[in-house]
């Protein structure tokens, strides 16, 4: 998979620029954990959890992937329950 698989139609600009985001995070793998996880789950999220989407965006793509595969802790602030269902949404659709 080499970029999203989602359109951006109907969904709120704040939405639309998360969807962005995630897709356009500097580092591949990166790109592919967060868009991956924005594509299925973006329109969905609640207010709160945009927030928290929001804030772990903010992190280093270095510090959040070390997070992710389990090599770092982040701060109760940053991980919250969107980053544990991030790190356990699967990366692969089981074709790529």
């Amino acid at each position: 998979m080499t970029g999203t698989t989602r359109s951006s139609n109907g969904l709120d600009d704040r939405r639309k620029r998360l969807l962005f985001r995630c897709w356009h995070r500097g580092t591949r793998e990166m790109d592919l954990i967060l868009g991956r996880f924005a594509d299925a789950e973006i329109a969905n999220l609640s207010d709160d959890e945009l927030t928290e989407l929001e804030t772990l965006l903010e992190e280093s793509d270095p510090d959040l992937y070390a997070a992710i595969i389990g090599d770092k802790v982040l701060p109760p602030d940053v991980a919250g329950a969107l980053f544990a269902r991030i790190k356990a949404f699967p990366i692969t659709d089981g074709n790529s």
